[in-house]
């Protein structure tokens, strides 16, 4: 018999909570799967790594902006200097928190176990929200890479079939299992960075370290510069909603963090060293798509297309990781008793198929709209998203020290609140700086959820939907408030 949400037992109160004079000794805080799901293949760590990866870049393909914004002397300090601001603060909480709490919904189980269900399912309405909108375009800038070589896919009938012909096929691979997604980033990921490393040997010769400190500050973009940074370094805590899906969660997600990080910066810096140190500087044609003009340059035409390839091949690979976190988000949020029961079916390959659907007709849904106020009002919430990570992080940390944590961020709870400083300013600034539309249109998506919370309620009350809740799962929000 499934056990409804407001029935639900927690475990005592002293099977979670230690000595909180020695933080050291740890006690479990809940199983992370059951033994049913056992029987579906974990992810490993190198395509966790791949996941993480599509998740947060994709390759260099958006960075060229950094370069028209302010030059490719802060372009390059950017990318070296903002991982240390914001990458590795949200990377190390992810670590952290996800192993602390090593199953499906992540980031939505760290709010509600701080600060309550109703917090944690408008951070889960919020992130599901803007990971779709995210996903939407992905299609679309497919077709926008083919568009030279076919031009019917210009716009029309035709480019509409095509969007959802790519979105089914797609969504399709996510059906298939979460282990087939994960190696198939690792394939899109070789032919996507290979070109790059191509680049880069070809460009060796040519390098004249003296092109890399050119900047002009009275002519820097700030907004441009900044937006282009965040965009391309954050997300990393969307891998936290399979966690429940990964082996051995304790040691491979933070390893898997720690590669991908490496991975991503990388990927970022090789490109712009090669682009702005083997070629003059021409500061206003570094906008999208100027890699492939350079590969041109650098190796000639079949180099040219190979980038050009990779950059349409990334989009396909930050679709199906973006799919997989997104519906495994909301299988989560079932097993938390946030969504209906039929959130939580799983396909015969372990892949949340009602998720999936949902996910995939947002895409669809998305896909025929213009996104620029809709891609900013994206990063509104996302930064409304973190602000309450970072409270969870550290309310978690005051108020359970002696819970489990496989990993854990080598600082104390001081430390800790330091750590998320800087990077909570950073939303802030991200948060002002934002247009009224883009606050209008958040706004109306932020009272969505809070309507849509009370609005379940209701409709379980009323036994028209049916909610469960995985006895697996502790709730530490509710056992600290039982007390």
């Amino acid at each position: 018999m499934q056990k409804q949400r407001n029935s639900f037992q927690l475990q005592t109160p002293s099977t979670i909570i230690m000595d909180t004079n020695n933080a050291d000794d740890y006690s479990p805080i809940g199983s992370p799967s059951s033994p049913k799901l056992n029987n579906y293949r974990k992810v490993s760590i190198l395509p966790l790594v791949f996941l993480i990866f599509y998740e947060v870049s994709g390759g260099p393909f958006g960075v060229e902006d950094s370069v028209n914004a302010a030059g490719p002397l802060l372009a390059i300090l950017g990318f070296f200097i903002f991982p240390l601001v914001w990458s590795i603060p949200e990377a190390l909480i992810t670590a952290e928190l996800g192993t602390m709490f090593p199953e499906n919904g992540g980031y939505v189980v760290w709010v509600s176990s701080a600060l309550g269900p109703f917090w944690g399912f408008q951070q889960g309405w919020m992130k599901w929200l803007s990971g779709v909108i995210d996903n939407a375009l992905y299609p679309v800038l497919f077709l926008d890479y083919l568009k030279p070589a076919i031009p019917s896919l210009e716009d029309g009938f035709i480019r509409m079939v095509a969007v959802l012909v790519l979105t089914v096929m797609l969504t399709l691979l996510n059906y298939r299992g979460l282990t087939i997604v994960g190696w198939a980033a690792i394939l899109l990921g070789v032919i996507s960075l290979l070109p790059f490393l191509i680049m880069g040997v070809i460009a060796f010769p040519k390098l004249e370290p003296s092109r890399w400190l050119v900047v002009d500050f009275s002519k820097v973009n700030w907004t441009l510069y900044l937006n282009t940074l965040f965009w391309n370094l954050n997300y990393w805590d969307s891998i936290s909603t399979l966690a429940g899906e990964v082996e051995n969660p304790g040691k491979t997600l933070p390893k898997s963090l720690f590669y991908a990080l490496i991975l991503t910066v990388f990927s970022y810096l090789i490109p712009l060293l090669v682009g702005t140190g083997a070629l003059p500087l021409d500061q206003d044609r570094w906008t999208d798509g100027y890699f492939s003009e350079i590969a041109k340059v650098l190796g000639g035409v079949w180099l040219m297309y190979w980038v050009q390839a990779a950059s349409a091949v990334s989009n396909m690979g930050m679709f199906i990781a973006e799919m997989s976190s997104d519906s495994f988000q909301l299988l989560g949020m079932a097993e938390r008793g946030m969504l209906p029961k039929f959130f939580s079916k799983r396909s015969r390959y372990g892949t949340p198929s009602i998720g999936i659907l949902f996910s995939a007709s947002g895409v669809v849904l998305l896909s025929w709209m213009s996104f620029q106020e809709i891609v900013a009002a994206e990063n509104f919430l996302y930064c409304f998203g973190m602000i309450m990570e970072f409270v969870a992080f550290i309310k978690l940390r005051i108020d359970y020290p002696g819970a489990t944590r496989p990993y854990k961020v080598p600082l104390g709870t001081g430390g800790a609140v330091v750590m998320c400083v800087l990077p909570g300013l950073l939303l802030l600034v991200v948060l002002v700086i934002a247009p009224l539309k883009v606050m209008a249109v958040s706004a109306a998506a932020i009272v969505v959820g809070l309507v849509m919370y009370p609005s379940l309620q209701y409709a379980e009350r009323k036994n028209w939907l049916r909610f469960s809740k995985n006895s697996e799962h502790v709730d530490l929000h509710s056992s600290l408030t039982s007390v």
